[in-house]
């Protein structure tokens, strides 16, 4: 088995459907007890964890490569471990979504296209040490920062989604499924 804090590099083993890379990832959340008695989720507020681009200037949800050795689902908890340095257990499959990636924008070949599968997973452990811990930042914030801040309109999306099913439950609905 490779050593847990190194990342998966290359594209050798990477998933293609047709033209598009298949990439997966996760948004990543907690409950954090906020102090506010008439909270509608009793005195718990939501958070997501985002990460910084690389260059340091945008949030985004962890997301990587998909591989032809894991299930998507494996794949999206690799990548969110990797990037973000958290585990947890995945709640929802959120969708799916089909973009270009900001690289190949004015291009007019058929590289770039990404298909993004995406999940809801609950954070039940964060790690002081990860495998990109010096090249990402990570930022727990609420979700309004969350939406204002995204870097991605389909990642923005993503949360919507995520949103929609985590106010269709309970917090404690969540931990026993």
């Amino acid at each position: 088995m490779a050593d847990e804090l190194t990342a998966r590099t290359g594209r050798q083993q990477q998933r293609y459907d047709n033209e598009y890379r298949l990439i997966a990832g996760c948004i990543p959340y907690r409950y954090k007890e906020s102090g506010e008695a008439c909270n509608v989720t009793m005195g718990q507020e939501l958070e997501v964890l985002m990460i910084f681009s690389h260059d340091g200037m945008a949030l985004l949800f962890p997301k990587g490569g998909w591989e032809n050795d894991e299930s998507v689902q494996e794949a999206a908890c690799r990548e969110t471990f990797e990037e973000a340095g958290v585990r947890g257990i995945i709640k929802k499959d959120l969708g799916c979504w089909d973009f270009r990636s900001k690289r190949y924008q004015d291009d007019s070949s058929l590289e770039g296209f990404h298909r993004a599968h995406m999940f809801a997973l609950l954070v039940t452990e964060q790690l002081d040490s990860w495998p990109e811990q010096n090249e990402r930042q990570r930022k727990w914030v609420t979700i309004k920062e969350a939406d204002g801040k995204c870097k991605h309109d389909w990642m923005r999306q993503a949360l919507h989604s995520c949103v929609t099913y985590l106010s269709s439950t309970q917090p404690s609905d969540q931990l026993m499924d």
